[in-house]
């Protein structure tokens, strides 16, 4: 019995410092592990917050990505192969446009001469009342056509007392050619404005230009370039056969003298000597 007791003794004595050392060491790495979990909270993040903060920054790349995607432009359908409808060709430039346009097509008028004089023949007046027919005749003849002073009479309803107005004188004109060109373009104030004036320079230019004499019904006086002087109180029939200095200045023939059988006169002063009469063009 005491033999028992003392081997008993014996080994507690001799298991007793082992346990209390691992029970020291169990209990200085529960300590390490609890002071190394309270050290992480400050510093490398626990895995569910490494977990959490991986997961919200592929999140945020995800919404970058879709906001681009947005601020992009969408693309083209030319892109797919369709054409688009601003890249068909506009209508003007197209040729068939082009050839349709009257202001690509028109062709440019040609600029009349600065100065024209037509080929015609003068006859003086054959009676002191037939300048009218004597000077459509003369007029005429500027365009080729050959008549008679005595053939004009009749269609201009000439007679003792002259020819009554520049309409007769366009009516008459018109017979003779073809086409009926002529028209009466009366001055009716006792001076021609400038509008007027403007207007029988255009008028001779344009009809001698084209082959045409002008007839004109003028009354009074009037000074040509060289001085001389003219005057017809009671009225008188001239032609115009030509022109220089683009119009600004006309050549008349006149078949009141056979010794002055033409002149030149501004056409500012042949417009003041046809006022309250006209001319036909």
């Amino acid at each position: 019995m005491k033999h028992h007791l003392k081997r008993q003794l014996r080994r507690l004595a001799t298991e007793r410092p082992y346990q209390i050392i691992a029970g020291s060491a169990a209990a200085l790495v529960l300590a390490g592990g609890a002071s190394a979990a309270v050290a992480g909270t400050g510093g490398a993040p626990a895995p569910q917050e490494r977990a959490a903060a991986v997961t919200e920054a592929r999140l945020g790349e995800a919404a970058s990505r879709g906001e681009a995607r947005a601020a992009a432009p969408a693309p083209s359908a030319s892109a797919s192969g369709s054409p688009r409808a601003s890249a068909s060709p506009s209508p003007s430039a197209s040729p068939s446009a082009a050839k349709a346009d009257p202001d690509v097509t028109r062709a440019a008028k040609p600029k009349p001469p600065s100065s024209k004089i037509l080929d015609y023949s003068y006859q003086a007046q054959t009676a002191y009342w037939n300048c009218g027919p004597a000077a459509v005749r003369n007029a005429l003849s500027a365009s080729g056509v050959e008549t008679t002073q005595d053939a004009m009479v009749a269609p201009l309803n000439a007679g003792v007392y002259g020819t009554n107005s520049a309409e007769d004188t366009t009516r008459g004109l018109n017979k003779m050619v073809k086409g009926n060109p002529y028209r009466t373009h009366m001055i009716p104030g006792q001076a021609a404005t400038p509008a007027q004036m403007d207007q029988l320079q255009a008028d001779l230019v344009k009809a001698i230009t084209a082959g045409r004499g002008v007839v004109v019904n003028i009354a009074g006086s009037a000074t040509d370039t060289d001085g001389g002087w003219h005057s017809f109180p009671g009225g008188h029939y001239i032609a115009v056969v030509g022109y220089k200095n683009d119009g600004r200045t006309a050549l008349i023939a006149d078949s009141a003298n056979p010794a002055l059988p033409s002149y030149w006169m501004t056409t500012i002063d042949l417009a003041n000597w046809a006022a309250t009469r006209g001319y036909s063009a």
